[in-house]
């Protein structure tokens, strides 16, 4: 068995998840596409060379459906022989991408892949594939299947967060977000996007650096709304123990939707020395795990302690830990139970204050553990996402000596 090593990365920045947002004017598949230029421009490699190239989109209907990796692959000249898919877990598409991707490598399926994601909610907006879970009553009624969000506030119930301490992360990963970009941390990975009127889009326009406690303890409740109209009596049905749901996440504790892309070229250590490409770390190993589809946010942490028990670490071996922020509990639970402050969990901020583009954000968050690495000279990093129905994925990445 071989190693899957990480040869480049490089993503898009991420724009508002809306008609306002600056990505909303490109489509998805010219993202990936120019991200697949982008790195034959960085790597110099031969793109015929590349054996498969899988994207991960949650939405993957209308301008994200019939395949849309085969038809950025097509459309960025990379020849007919290179193949592509689309692949969907969710919000852990992105990084279930590499995941498999890495794995094929290390059978030998494959010794040069692109893996990542890919979301535009702005056009392709969250639930347009209609799918029985998000639109079939019997279905969600059978499967005890709730919004993000009300599982979001049953966790922080069940936990026992305060209002308070989610506002206190909320801000945290703001100014996090808005140092890392003034101190530089992705010029090396942010690809700038050029806009139908010529200009240049290369920072994520989420961020608000001015972000108070104050401030965010007048705005109201995300999802009281929802559990008002049923969501809540479905989640009482399956956890009872919680009493009465406390909905305390607001948009300013919950992931903001965004628009982006994200590309890791992986490869073998022989392919790597061929192309005479320095490898930047190497995929350890990876883990998909499920959970209750109610409570269903948890799986990304225990994907994370999955991956690490495999690799025969500890999570105090781990140097970075890249958690998908998918609400502030989970980041408040995550940082408790495996012992990861701040300084090693999300050091430059996350999904909250940069956005939560569904199907990239694992490849970006993949990437940005590598960088982190590399940043602070550390061993170990770990990228994870919770996704929807209870899923979650993580990849043990470990940096590749200078």
């Amino acid at each position: 068995m071989t190693e899957a090593l990480v040869l480049d990365y490089v993503r898009t920045a991420r724009g508002k998840g809306s008609k306002r947002g600056s990505l909303h004017q490109v489509s998805p598949v010219d993202l990936v596409v120019r991200l697949q230029e982008a790195l034959v421009a960085r790597t110099e490699i031969d793109p015929s060379r590349v054996q498969d190239v899988t994207v991960g989109s949650a939405s993957q209907v209308d301008e994200q459906g019939a395949d849309l990796a085969r038809t950025a692959t097509l459309l960025a000249g990379w020849g007919h022989g290179v193949p592509g898919g689309t692949i969907n877990r969710f919000c852990a598409s992105g990084v279930d991408a590499v995941a498999q991707t890495a794995a094929r490598i290390r059978a030998g399926d494959l010794s040069l892949a692109v893996a990542g994601g890919v979301e535009s909610v702005s056009r392709v907006p969250m639930f347009s594939d209609r799918g029985p879970l998000w639109t079939d009553p019997e279905t969600i009624r059978r499967v005890g299947s709730v919004h993000m969000g009300i599982a979001a506030d049953l966790n922080a119930t069940l936990d026992g967060w305060t209002r308070e301490e989610l506002d206190a992360y909320g801000v945290e990963t703001q100014a996090k977000a808005a140092r890392g970009w003034d101190e530089g941390v992705h010029a090396r990975s942010v690809v700038p996007v050029e806009l139908p009127d010529g200009s240049l889009f290369a920072r994520d326009e989420l961020i608000r650096p001015d972000t108070s406690a104050e401030w965010l303890a007048r705005l109201p409740s995300a999802f009281a709304g929802l559990g008002a109209e049923g969501q809540d009596a479905i989640a009482l049905a399956a956890h009872p123990e919680a009493g009465e749901i406390a909905h305390l996440h607001t948009v300013g504790t919950s992931p903001a939707l965004a628009d982006g892309a994200a590309l890791l070229l992986l490869g073998s250590p022989e392919t790597a020395e061929a192309l005479g490409l320095r490898p930047r770390a190497r995929i350890v190993a990876s883990a998909v795990v499920s959970t209750d589809p109610v409570i269903m946010l948890t799986a990304g942490q225990q994907a994370v302690e999955a991956v690490i028990a495999k690799a025969g670490l500890t999570p105090a071996d781990i140097d970075v830990f890249e958690f998908a922020e998918a609400f502030a509990a989970m980041c408040l639970k995550f940082r408790r139970e495996l012992d990861a402050g701040p300084d090693r969990m999300n050091p430059n901020g996350g999904t909250i204050a940069m956005g939560h583009a569904f199907g990239a954000t694992g490849a970006i968050m993949t990437g940005g553990c590598v960088e982190e690495l590399e940043r602070r000279e550390g061993r170990y990093g770990v990228a994870a996402v919770s996704g929807a129905a209870g899923l979650g994925v993580a990849v043990l990445i470990e940096r590749m000596n200078p």
